[in-house]
């Protein structure tokens, strides 16, 4: 496996790479969830493709009062668990080389950012936009794999990439999640015990909710649920459209696919969840 710090580094790499391409983009902090982006990367790319994992913690998806300098670093780690699920390289560049001196550029996607975590982290999807457009631009690949635990997030890319005309297909894979339905994530390391043991009621009121009947009972289940089972009120709790993400009337029949997509902070920790809808009430 190779290990590549720079533009230069990786263009020479992705020159004789046999294809597809499969990139999977992380933050590193890798755990077994993205090991599963991995392993779908692997799979997706056959024996004689190409897996390239990125590993870059974003400064501009970051606002100023959120945790950038603590955010867990395990390089060592992380390149270990790279290798042993079949990557065949590592693209894990600095800072400066992401946003030299004088760079003055973002991408900006602006009608699915507006609400969820957009409303509650202004500027955070204009990071995410700006540095993805740049690895798809650096490492050009044909594919690229992306968890729905961050359904937004997801959603966003693929909008990007249609608009941009980037010639790639996004990737959706499902949340991985630990055995009491906890979604893995890097942040979950934050969680002191009893956090931790709170934390577990969130995908539980999500599941639960979601059996309700219309919008408008789903959100408010889910609210008190949330509230009651972690101590803490959610930040947000929407139930929206699947491709458009717009939020759907409390007394709309759900005719389409959506997702009940919330987030809570439990202590200092924030965390975000989805469950995915099918629709229920088609017109006949």
């Amino acid at each position: 496996m190779r290990t590549l710090g720079t533009m230069a580094e990786t263009a020479a790499f992705q020159a004789t790479a046999p294809s597809p391409v499969i990139l999977v983009p992380t933050m590193g902090a890798l755990h077994a969830g993205h090991a599963a982006l991995i392993d779908a990367a692997r799979a997706r790319a056959g024996r004689n493709g190409t897996v390239i994992v990125s590993i870059f913690v974003n400064p501009t998806q970051f606002g100023p009062n959120e945790d950038l300098a603590k955010y867990p670093r395990t390089m060592e780690a992380d390149l270990e668990m790279c290798s042993t699920h079949g990557a065949d390289a590592v693209f894990a560049p600095t800072a400066d080389e992401m946003y030299p001196p004088g760079d003055s550029t973002f991408v900006d996607e602006t009608k699915l950012s507006r609400g969820l975590c957009g409303a509650q982290r202004p500027g955070h999807f204009r990071g995410v936009c700006t540095v993805v457009a740049k690895l798809f631009n650096i490492i050009r690949p044909d594919a690229a794999i992306f968890g729905e635990k961050d359904y937004q997030q997801l959603a966003i890319v693929r909008r990007m990439a249609r608009d941009l005309f980037f010639n790639l297909e996004i990737i959706g894979h499902p949340t991985v999640r630990e055995a009491d339905g906890l979604a893995m994530s890097s942040r979950n390391r934050y969680l002191d015990a009893d956090e931790r043991k709170r934390a577990a009621a969130f995908p539980a009121a999500l599941s639960t909710a979601a059996q309700e009947n219309d919008p408008g009972q789903i959100m408010a289940k889910a609210t008190a649920l949330i509230t009651n089972g972690t101590g803490s009120a959610p930040q947000y709790v929407e139930l929206v459209d699947a491709e458009t993400l717009a939020p759907l009337a409390p007394l709309a029949a759900l005719e389409r696919p959506a997702v009940l997509a919330a987030a809570v902070k439990i202590g200092e920790t924030r965390l975000i969840d989805n469950v995915r809808l099918a629709p229920r009430h088609a017109k006949v």
